[in-house]
């Protein structure tokens, strides 16, 4: 029987919900394992995570399945664990350290994205904010975080006088601007399969009743604040052939794109706003995306009729090695 060892960031005290949603995605591979008749336990990293590693050697496990998303709640220090299993030569499940290095950092992502002619928003950083467009919206995103920490309503702007204020002194090593694309999102998942990667059915995030008060977009709220407007009017949706044929061939395309260059392996998922010329335009790129039974991924495993032994041994075949 193979021997699994599940690592996961562990929760610092007081953590909030976008930081303990990661010991529900344990459960969830936790008996995804057993279904597949794998033996798995598990262990959680902290600050301690050089020692942590050494005794995960030790134990030899055949291999991991590593969630870990931060290191005490900073993102960007996510790539040290599966870089140390690496090094190790610890096989391990999800995306290469590599991979995770670059989605995780926005600006090197969107960089590399416009280098390779993926389709993605102008982006600036605070100390370029002369070059952002008069009358353009603007969004501010933090550079490391996922799970949309550090978002609000009021991370969107228009560029008219006064804007300076709110990006006044902020670290070019933390935070960037990008243009607002003012249209629909949709979430492309994709995971590893016999004859390449598959993108599974596409989701469209539909904003129920905003109005021009609100900005359409995933905020904190949106995705972790139950019992809030916000949360309760951002629904996901699989519009199937509902959706555009030319849209949806785009969305596809450079889901694949984006996997290809990033050389992401296992599971993703690809974050799109569209225009309203149905221009494509890739925001975000999710290495190892949330794998609880409600997040948008495993959404999107469901609409394409698979249960998740399967997808889990998809993403297993396609070992870190």
């Amino acid at each position: 029987m193979r021997r699994c060892c599940i690592i996961y960031n562990e929760p610092l005290p007081g953590a909030l919900e976008d930081e303990l949603d990661v010991l529900d995605q344990v459960v969830h591979v936790e008996q995804g394992m057993r279904d597949l008749g794998i033996d798995v336990y598990r262990k959680g990293i902290s600050e301690k995570f050089m020692d942590e590693i050494k005794t995960l050697v030790l134990e030899k496990p055949d291999f991991v399945y590593n969630l870990v998303e931060s290191i005490n709640n900073k993102g960007e220090l996510n790539y040290f664990v599966p870089a140390l299993l690496n090094l190790n030569c610890i096989p391990y499940a999800g995306n290469s350290h590599e991979a995770i290095f670059l989605t995780t950092s926005k600006v090197l992502a969107s960089q590399m994205m416009k280098l390779a002619g993926i389709p993605n928003p102008a982006s600036y950083l605070p100390s370029q904010m002369k070059l952002l467009e008069p009358g353009k919206r603007y969004i501010l995103k933090p550079i490391w975080e996922d799970g949309s920490l550090g978002i609000t309503s009021d991370s969107v702007f228009n560029c008219k006088p006064g804007y300076e204020e709110k990006l006044k002194g902020l670290s070019d090593s933390h935070w960037f601007i990008e243009e607002f694309i003012d249209g629909r999102e949709f979430n492309m998942s994709v995971f590893s399969g016999p004859n390449g990667p598959e993108v599974l059915p596409l989701a469209e995030i539909v904003f129920v009743g905003y109005d021009e008060s609100r900005p359409k977009i995933i905020d904190y709220k949106a995705k972790w604040e139950f019992n809030t407007f916000e949360y309760d009017n951002t629904v996901r949706d699989f519009p199937g052939d509902k959706l555009d044929a030319e849209v949806a061939k785009k969305l596809r395309n450079v889901a694949l794109d984006c996997w290809k260059l990033f050389g992401l392996k296992g599971y993703a998922r690809v974050d799109a706003r569209v225009d309203n010329n149905n221009n494509v335009y890739v925001i975000e790129i999710n290495a190892n995306p949330c794998i609880q039974p409600n997040g948008g991924f495993m959404a999107a495993t469901r609409a394409g009729g698979y249960n998740f032994p399967d997808v889990l041994k998809r993403i297993i075949d396609d070992l870190n090695t």
